[in-house]
């Protein structure tokens, strides 16, 4: 990648709908070689997908909680159950395993608390957690999917 993936990737990442015409203006190139090394990167995995970005209050699921999730069972087994109960459970947004304290942390997307208790509880049904902090977010000072290139 040079300067000017860099650029296109930046201009991507703010807007992916911007007509290619524009792109190509904005990072300094003209059409063809901008279309060519999107292409390419889209080839190489770079540029994984292109997704619209829905306002979460406008679809009634506005509130947000982090999952803090410390398990006493590190077996492959274990493991495999609960990455299976994550990606079945569509409220989960991100997923992270850590390092420290705490094993996983879970960003929620309900409609409110009453939702999330209904999702705790399924959670938990599926798969046997040691503990689990859960911390509601009262505002989200900011949010991006860009990069910083």
């Amino acid at each position: 990648m040079d300067d000017l993936d860099r650029k296109i990737l930046i201009e991507l990442q703010r807007d992916a709908t911007v007509a290619l015409d524009e792109v190509a203006k904005r990072v300094g190139s003209s059409k063809t070689p901008v279309w060519n090394r999107i292409r390419k990167m889209r080839e190489a995995g770079i540029i994984r997908k292109t997704v619209a970005i829905v306002d979460q209050e406008s679809v009634g699921i506005g509130t947000t909680f982090y999952v803090l999730v410390r398990t006493s069972q590190h077996e492959k087994d274990w493991l495999e159950k609960f990455v299976a109960a994550v990606n079945r459970h569509p409220e989960i947004v991100t997923a992270h395993r850590l390092a420290g304290d705490i094993d996983y942390i879970l960003k929620v997307q309900v409609a409110d608390a009453r939702a999330f208790d209904s999702f705790y509880r399924s959670l938990i049904a599926d798969v046997s957690i040691f503990n689990v902090t859960s911390l509601m977010s009262m505002e989200e000072i900011k949010a991006t999917t860009e990069l910083p290139l």
